[in-house]
């Protein structure tokens, strides 16, 4: 198998195109769910967390705005941790792509 040139690794991030919020909630996926927002709440840091190299992960970002408090609560009844992706506010096209580094980076 052939690394990425650029990066020198094995594992190329998918990005889906965008769905439902609570139609990506209740669907079953493997590996670890996480929820990024803004809202100044118990997050963990998603540098911090201990991601299975050997199944995929799902992070959803929010929209400019961020997600509503119900949307975040449903994400945490369907076991979807909360997490922060730093100190700096970001816009959603970036906040993705620094989630995919913090993933990948591991």
């Amino acid at each position: 198998m052939n690394r990425l040139k650029q990066a020198l690794r094995y594992h190329l991030p998918k990005l889906n195109e965008p769905i439902d919020f609570k139609k990506v909630i209740k669907q079953p996926t493997e590996g670890e769910r996480f929820i990024a927002h803004c809202i100044d709440e118990n997050k963990q840091s998603l540098a911090h967390q201990h991601i299975s190299t050997t199944s995929h992960s799902l992070i959803c970002i929010g929209p400019e705005g961020d997600f509503t408090k119900a949307e975040i609560e449903l994400a945490l009844q369907h076991q979807f941790i909360a997490v922060t992706l730093g100190e700096t506010r970001l816009r959603t096209e970036t906040a993705g792509m620094v989630a995919a580094a913090l993933l990948v980076i591991r």
